[in-house]
Order: structure tokens, then sequence, then C-alpha cells
């Protein structure tokens, strides 16, 4: 069961309509692009923990501080016992 739902990155949004309004620089249809995939990637990964049987929590795009450091986990997956924490890196 997911608690956090996925939703897309504003800078994902803003680029598809930037991208439909002008002439993106190569470099910028390569991060839409690389920001496509990997916004696709969760989505079909979420529809995997949606199979799972166990009794668990589903936790997206958590968003995270640590020593004045941000980071994000992509997924965290609560059992009784272990916690399980899953982070793609991005290319």
């Amino acid at each position: 069961m997911a608690f956090k739902g996925r939703v897309e990155s504003d800078e994902l949004k803003r680029l598809r309509i930037l991208n439909i309004r002008m002439e993106l620089s190569e470099q910028e249809k390569r991060h839409l692009f690389n920001l496509e995939k990997g916004y696709e990637g969760e989505v079909n990964f979420d529809l995997l923990t949606e199979k799972l049987q166990n009794e668990c929590y589903v936790l997206n795009d958590l968003l995270l501080k640590s020593n004045n450091t941000s980071f994000q986990i992509d997924t965290t997956i609560i059992y009784q016992e272990p916690i399980y924490l899953i982070r793609c890196e991005k290319p």
C-alpha cells in the first residue's frame, strides 16, 4: 500500500511545456529525456511494489536533510521487521 503517490517534478513539467513552445538546446533536450526516463522508471517500479502480497508500507520520494545536505530516497518499503531503502542512481 503506497502512502505517498508519485508526482512529476516541477522541472519535468516546465521542460515539457518549454519543449512545446520553443526549440530546446541539445543539453536541455537530453535533460528532459533523462527526466522523462527517470520518472517512467519510478512509475514502473511503483507498479511492481503494488503487487507486493506482504503487509507493508511503501513511501515514495522522501526528501530528507542531514548535516545540511538534502537527499532523496525514491522508495522506502517498511515491513514489520526490516526496512528496505531503494535509491536508483540517475544518469
